[in-house]
């Protein structure tokens, strides 16, 4: 597709995996292209449904199988605009899903230069340009603050 439109805006659709440790930190990966700190997931391939594409791309990228899944929710718009450092220009479709049970350790594939699992008021702030509006809404359902201001 890149051949035909060169570096021209594209639709592209993908899904992530939120995972979760038993402190309740978030693994977020460290990207080798933009060194900005991400979630795992990637583009869908041809007839791959979005719960193979979050299953397939965690895999590929952490090394951990997931076991269970939810639906954290789908995420579109401006805010999903991104130029990648070599110039293809996107915007992306992402379905979101979030993980508790997985097997494995991680272990990451060239995408990423490290990995961490943080806790959710303590994420990085070099955040990847299109994964800022997941990252906010991670935080206003699962921050601390958002835990306050429930019981009050």
């Amino acid at each position: 597709m890149r051949k035909l439109i060169g570096t021209k805006p594209l639709l592209i659709c993908g899904a992530g995996v939120l995972f979760f440790d038993e402190a309740g930190r978030v693994l977020m990966l460290q990207r080798s292209d933009n060194h900005c700190w991400c979630f795992p997931g990637g583009t869908m391939d041809l007839g791959e449904q979005l719960e193979q594409t979050a299953r397939r791309e965690a895999l590929e990228e952490t090394g951990l199988t997931v076991q269970e899944m939810t639906l954290f929710g789908v995420f579109s718009g401006k805010g999903m605009h991104y130029v990648y450092p070599h110039g293809d220009e996107v915007y992306v479709v992402d379905a979101i899903f979030t993980c508790n049970r997985y097997e494995g350790t991680v272990q990451l594939n060239d995408e990423s230069i490290n990995y961490a699992f943080f806790e959710i008021d303590r994420l990085p702030d070099e955040i990847s340009p299109p994964v800022r509006p997941i990252v906010q809404e991670v935080v206003k359902r699962f921050g601390k603050s958002q835990e306050q201001e429930s019981v009050h």
